[in-house]
């Protein structure tokens, strides 16, 4: 047998044993040791002497090196502690309220907590298992749909290994020799636009039938109103913000301050404050826009400017005179939005009824600083100001800070948090070192040229080559789980990438996108294994299979989305970035 067809061998074997239930990381390594051996064996060497085991020390060590994997424990610590903190319950109720009245309100409401879960942890087993305890029986007892309620979780559940901070992006990134930081830019929108297409399919199935995802009784839309509220509404003031200002303003002659055990003037200070939250965020939101475009990007330009012209090169100052400002349509687009947010926040305030000031605290104490936390980790990433892994650790504390401030956090469970850290990054960190030995000795056999030529053969255009690429990779997620794709058959389709002229950036996307089937597709759905550890006996394993195939559909009508229309993944890092 030729060393091409051992090459190709190696690939059989370790898509069967895989299958057959051997551990990745070590059978990689086992094949790699096997196969190298006899790649370099020389009869006038004793076995031990063989550069296989060199070419493992060298392996091993330049996983151990590998600053992008830095990040991995970081982001994974960050996601166990807020899922072993206990932090999604209050949301979901709260998420839940905020869409009542939407058709299917309760699969709507598990689909947005899911995306914000996941991207606060980036943990596809913890966020399926916690909507499955926390979303799962009230949809039931709604009387949702077995296999609606099922997709909506196993599919929402996968968003987190997509959506930035995502622990797969850094495994890409370190395996293509990517930059994080771009991976996430193009990342962001394509996820943010799967999660929208789940959230329209479960309304429109919600619209068709009813019958499948019924509105919810009373008691569970019912948004309970404190005493002090009351005392407001007596006066004839249904208005909430215009009676706690007339309540900071005149103290004295406000019910909910003179009245006994009533309000106090500090509490109508801090509920004044609360209220006031969505005006903060969307001033705050068009502050920074407005500050990253306009004056970020002016000084850029200038300070370049300067140390040109500091070198002499002075033809380039009028290039960086004409790149300095944005372009007048982000001044329209800009008008546009503020107009926009003056329009809601005078709804908003003009309609601050009880119900809406208490799901407005709801909100505030569950959901803002959780999203605080993902604005300045996701935000420092992305214009710069710090490294994937920096932001990791930023992000890491801030875990600590809210699990601590919810009581939530107890020292058994940070043990467990830390453990199960511990235990995900060496599972990752082994399967590159496997990964790495394996696939040098399948170059060194041969196999990835052979694969190369009969590739090249083939003679296709680029969308062709995108489509192979594609569907082999869609194949390969019914048996495999992603670890295994990315780490093993990914890097075999990478040095074909700049023959057929493909952003390996754009490519990558495709791939995250493709591989949300790997956690959706049977018999390997680890999403429907996870949800079914903490289902109800009588939900059978078959059931959330159903449940999970319209949403397979979604994925692929969703990278054929972005295949006809790649702006939606590459104009983000293009913007911040550039070429």
């Amino acid at each position: 047998m030729s060393d091409p067809a051992l090459g190709l061998l190696m690939l059989g074997l370790i898509v069967i044993t895989i299958m057959m239930g051997f551990p990745t990381a070590f059978t990689l390594m086992g094949l790699g040791v096997f196969f190298g051996f006899y790649a370099f064996y020389n009869p006038a060497e004793f076995w031990f002497d063989n550069r296989v085991f060199d070419l493992m020390v060298q392996r091993t060590y330049g996983a151990m090196t590998n600053d992008v994997l830095i990040a991995i424990p970081l982001f994974v610590l960050m996601g166990y502690v807020m899922e072993r903190g206990a932090l999604v319950d209050k949301m979901f109720h709260a998420v839940q309220l905020a869409f009542r009245n939407f058709p299917a309100s309760l699969g709507v409401a598990t689909l947005v907590v899911c995306a914000f879960w996941g991207m606060a942890t980036g943990l596809v087993g913890a966020v399926v298992v916690l909507m499955g305890v926390v979303a799962f029986q009230p949809m039931l007892r709604a009387g949702y749909d077995v296999k609606l309620a099922a997709g909506v979780i196993t599919a929402g559940g996968t968003l987190g290994i997509l959506i930035p901070p995502s622990i797969m992006i850094i495994v890409y990134a370190a395996v293509a020799g990517q930059s994080v930081v771009k991976l996430y830019a193009a990342a962001m929108f394509p996820g943010l636009f799967l999660a929208f297409m789940y959230i329209l399919y479960v309304i429109g199935r919600a619209l068709i039938n009813p019958k499948l995802a019924p509105g919810l009784p009373k008691e569970m839309t019912r948004i309970p109103v404190p005493g002090w509220m009351e005392n407001i509404r007596k006066t004839g003031t249904t208005n909430m913000f215009a009676g706690l200002g007339k309540a900071l303003v005149s103290p004295s002659k406000a019910p909910a301050v003179a009245e006994p055990d009533a309000l106090s003037y500090r509490e109508v200070v801090k509920n004044f404050l609360i209220a006031l939250v969505p005006l903060f965020l969307t001033s705050g939101i068009l502050g920074v826009l407005w500050w990253y475009v306009v004056i970020h990007s002016q000084r850029g330009p200038q300070e370049e400017f300067e140390g040109l012209e500091q070198l002499g090169s002075s033809s380039a100052a009028p290039a960086a005179a004409v790149d300095a400002g944005p372009s007048t349509s982000f001044y329209v687009t800009f008008a546009a939005l503020a107009a926009l947010a003056v329009i809601m926040m005078a709804r908003t305030y003009g309609r601050m009824t009880a119900e809406r000031l208490v799901l407005i605290k709801m909100l505030a104490s569950s959901v803002v600083p959780m999203a605080l936390l993902i604005i300045l980790v996701l935000g420092a990433i992305l214009f710069g100001l710090t490294t994937a892994t920096e932001s990791a650790a930023v992000g890491s504390a801030g875990a600590f800070l809210l699990a601590m401030h919810a009581r939530t956090l107890t020292w058994d469970k940070t043990k467990e948090a830390v453990f199960l850290t511990a235990k995900t990054t060496a599972m990752v960190c082994w399967l590159f070192v496997g990964s790495a030995l394996f696939s040098a000795v399948f170059a060194i056999l041969g196999g990835q040229a052979l694969l190369e030529q009969w590739v090249l053969s083939l003679d296709m255009s680029p969308t062709q080559f995108m489509l192979l690429s594609q569907a082999v990779i869609f194949l390969l997620g019914w048996p495999l789980e992603w670890t295994e794709i990315i780490i093993i058959f990914v890097p075999i389709f990478l040095p074909l990438l700049k023959h057929f002229s493909i952003d390996p950036v754009l490519w990558g996307v495709l791939v995250f996108v493709n591989l949300q089937a790997a956690f959706l597709s049977p018999p390997v759905a680890m999403s429907a294994f996870y949800l079914k550890g903490v289902a109800p006996r009588h939900i059978t394993i078959n059931q959330i299979f159903a449940g999970m195939m319209p949403y397979m559909a979604i994925v692929i009508l969703c990278m054929v989305v972005l295949y006809i229309w790649p702006g939606i993944a590459t104009w983000l890092p293009e913007y911040l970035y550039g070429n």
